[in-house]
């Protein structure tokens, strides 16, 4: 998830005039509140807020709520009802619904949509889809909540959060290597949305909440039915897990996890004692150091233990990185001899065998999609794959996407000739013709690779 992505909580204050609040916009306005909480939070370590539920149905809160949530789009939930829906039966109306049942507090959540989509290993990753009613509803809470726990957040932390991206977890992750911190423990949590106990979530809640009305909200839809091919499971009866799809459910994740984030960060403990570092991504992190010796690994499981959270011991490996690379983000890190500056070798940072697998199954799936279609259409289709390849694994100073990006060149131009040549009952205009250049040139594709005129010293 890149920056541009994300909502800040911590918004640059206007050096202008201050706006009176009439004349500030949903966003502003929320901006403006979400200040006030974070800063609250960081000036006073332990301060627990006694009053927020009433900021969740504030109007502007839930205009804002709606707007990022229409943005976020995603399918209808088991109601059927979609954002077009909404729209033509009035947008007004049905915030105006869901204000006043959170404000009487008749709200209550419905159940949520299962549905499975295909992992690379080829398992199903359980996805859970709530109505759009209950995404505003979580959304409104989130954008409240999320200031006060941001204000606690280690820096090691980088995944689902407001000004954090992959970028700085691997920007992050070559500054230790770089430092020295060479052998790493690439850790696995099994099934870590499904394993997170509701009692203990609740318990880490309530360090920075004691409005019981929000933990009440919350703990509605963490109770929530889901329902996978017409039955229902879960429910009151459910104890574990927050369902992957939901709105809130990555700010509930990262607030568990913060857990282990404090520990291993702890001045005067054992992972500092050893100069142990950790980078987190979400559910994903790794633990980097001169020098990982077991007892560091069995205080880790040891730790995860007690949080009731499990190690893969499967896909859990401790590495020496300057013998063995290793993969993280979709992104592999190596340590490779220099072809530029005989005996030197390099932190090489490129995008895994995985990643460059898939992006050319999806140019693949698309070319296979769009059949006849004209010049510009093709473009239009292939460019999202290509850009958010080019954006996503180019990291200025820290990946080197050369050697790729000339392969996926080479890969959409052969590509693109088989695409046009095997049209033989109905030729186009790019039959039998350089069809990459011309989509290049003529139309906008855009050319991953850019020659960058600096000639290896060796082959």
């Amino acid at each position: 998830m890149s920056k541009s992505n994300q909502q800040s909580v911590q918004p640059e204050p206007d050096p202008g005039r201050p706006k009176k609040r009439r004349d500030m916009g949903t966003a502003e306005r929320l901006q403006l509140l979400q200040r006030k909480l974070y800063l609250k939070a960081k000036q006073e370590e332990g301060y627990r807020f006694y009053i927020l539920y009433d900021k969740i149905f504030l109007e502007y809160v839930l205009q804002e709520a709606y707007k990022r949530a229409k943005r976020a789009g995603g399918s209808p939930g088991i109601d059927g009802q979609s954002f077009a829906d909404i729209e033509s039966q009035g947008r007004g109306q049905f915030l105006h619904d869901l204000r006043e049942d959170l404000r009487k507090r008749s709200y209550r959540p419905q159940a949520v949509k299962r549905v499975f989509i295909d992992k690379e290993d080829g398992s199903k990753r359980p996805l859970g889809i709530p109505t759009i009613r209950d995404r505003v509803a979580q959304t409104a809470c989130k954008m409240v909540i999320e200031p006060l726990f941001e204000a606690d957040f280690e820096d090691c932390s980088h995944g689902f959060r407001p000004n954090h991206s992959a970028h700085d977890a691997i920007r992050q992750i070559k500054t230790h290597l770089k430092a020295g911190k060479t052998e790493v423990y690439d850790a696995d949590l099994s099934k870590y949305f499904d394993s997170i106990p509701h009692d203990k979530l609740m318990k880490t809640l309530a360090m920075r909440i004691s409005d019981p009305r929000v933990l009440h909200l919350i703990k509605l839809w963490l109770k929530a039915p889901v329902i996978e091919d017409g039955k229902t499971k879960g429910g009151k009866k459910n104890t574990k897990g927050t369902p992957q799809g939901g709105v809130i459910s990555p700010l509930l994740a990262n607030i568990y996890l913060h857990l282990l984030d404090r520990i291993v960060n702890k001045p005067n403990g054992m992972f500092a004692r050893y100069q142990i570092k950790m980078v987190r991504y979400a559910d994903d992190f790794v633990l980097m150091g001169q020098k990982i010796n077991e007892n560091c690994l069995y205080h880790l499981r040891d730790v995860l233990n007690r949080m009731e959270l499990t190690i893969n011991e499967t896909k859990s490996k401790l590495i020496r990185a300057q013998e063995e690379p290793f993969n993280f983000l979709g992104f592999t890190l190596r340590y490779d001899r220099s072809v530029y500056k005989k005996g030197s070798r390099f932190w090489n940072i490129r995008p895994s065998d995985k990643s460059r697998k898939r992006v050319r199954q999806n140019i693949k799936a698309r070319l296979r999609t769009i059949g006849h279609y004209p010049a510009e259409a093709v473009v239009d289709e292939l460019n999202p794959i290509i850009r958010g390849w080019i954006n996503y694994y180019s990291i200025e100073q820290v990946s080197y996407m050369q050697v790729d990006n000339r392969k996926l060149t080479s890969y959409l131009r052969d590509s693109l000739t088989r695409y046009y040549n095997r049209k033989s009952q109905r030729k186009s205009r790019m039959y039998g013709r350089h069809a990459f250049d011309i989509l290049v040139n003529k139309y906008g594709l855009i050319n991953p690779y850019r020659p960058c005129g600096i000639r290896p010293v060796y082959a």
